[in-house]
């Protein structure tokens, strides 16, 4: 019988210091319309064009939470939480400091600033500070995470 080893990394494998970029990801307004459905959020500031006009802003934004999420997702996508990602514990921290508009393209940083060993729960918590950066490489959202990585089997 084959033995498969999970695509991810180990709570052991992670090293402070350890970083990340993912592949970057262009908002549409597909993205915005099917996050306004799924989370019931159709705030006009990222709904109606003519309203967005009249904000500081002048167009219409992606929500934050949106851009959150595909972050993760971009995330996911690199392979080191998959198949060895206990739980996402926690985000701390977060602030959003630059709007994201449709059209524009984000990537995330992602830099290993913490390890702790939690045996009960079979691995450890691997502290993650997160930086999520448009095509002009400006920080448009950062905030740190926390997840529950599994120990490498005996």
């Amino acid at each position: 019988m084959t033995e498969h080893r999970p695509r991810g990394m180990y709570f052991e494998e992670f090293q402070v210091g350890q970083q990340i970029v993912t592949a970057g990801r262009t908002i549409t307004e597909a993205d915005i319309a099917a996050f306004a459905g799924l989370s019931g959020d159709f705030n006009q500031l990222h709904t109606d064009a003519e309203f967005a006009k009249t904000t500081p802003f002048g167009r219409r934004i992606a929500h934050g939470l949106l851009v959150t999420s595909i972050a993760s997702g971009l995330a996911a996508q690199t392979g080191i939480l998959e198949g060895t990602t206990i739980a996402f514990r926690e985000i701390s921290e977060w602030k959003f400091s630059k709007p994201v508009f449709i059209g524009d393209t984000v990537h995330v940083v992602l830099e290993v600033t913490g390890l702790k060993p939690a045996r009960r729960l079979g691995g450890g918590v691997v502290s993650i500070k997160v930086d999520v950066r448009n095509q002009h490489e400006e920080s448009v959202m950062r905030g740190v995470w926390a997840v529950i990585m599994a120990s490498r089997p005996a």
